[in-house]
């Protein structure tokens, strides 16, 4: 690699491994230790091709979706470890009044399973389209928006202040009535 791309990755590093590492964090549930290797592992498939790659946040973060997506399906058939509490993360600087809806949020994502804590991260997180979500992780559009509807659902379930609009009323209380119908 030559000195100037060499210096190009170190100052990329530097910029955005902080964010890069937060979306790590999210894509393997919260493990702060599988996130480090999952980044290590992205940053060094981009450092050998730095000099070949167009858009270098774009490729180290698709190399990330699918490393993520191939450790799922090796550890399919294996049991997931569950944990009552997350472990602090020592990242989050930020002390403002949501800090309890986020470490409810944050308990939350730890019970969902892999391919729902995968789409809510890459949907609602990364602000991906549905067509690019289902691309990454290998299946229909159709899975993914069914798994973001139930996924959402057990979030709300689980921190009812996920509710419509702010309000503490879980969404399992809450009707559906089709337009134009009466009740």
């Amino acid at each position: 690699m030559k000195a100037s791309n060499h210096d190009e990755f170190r100052e990329f590093v530097a910029m955005r491994s902080t964010a890069l590492l937060r979306l790590a964090v999210l894509l393997t549930g919260g493990d702060r230790h599988a996130a480090e290797d999952l980044l290590q592992i992205a940053l060094m498939k981009a450092y050998g091709r730095w000099a070949h790659i167009g858009q270098h946040e774009a490729y180290v973060r698709q190399v990330m979706y699918r490393q993520q997506v191939n450790r799922w399906r090796l550890r399919r058939h294996s049991a997931e470890t569950t944990v009552p509490v997350l472990p602090e993360s020592g990242t989050d600087t930020d002390a403002g009044a949501d800090s309890e809806l986020r470490i409810a949020l944050w308990a939350a994502l730890g019970r969902l399973t892999k391919r729902q804590r995968a789409v809510v991260v890459l949907r609602y997180f990364e602000d991906l389209p549905e067509a690019e979500v289902a691309a990454l992780l290998g299946c229909p559009v159709g899975t993914v928006r069914s798994t973001a509807h139930r996924s959402l659902a057990k979030l709300r379930a689980l921190v009812p202040e996920l509710g419509p609009e702010g309000s503490a009323e879980p969404v399992q209380s809450l009707s559906y009535t089709p337009k134009g119908i009466q009740g």
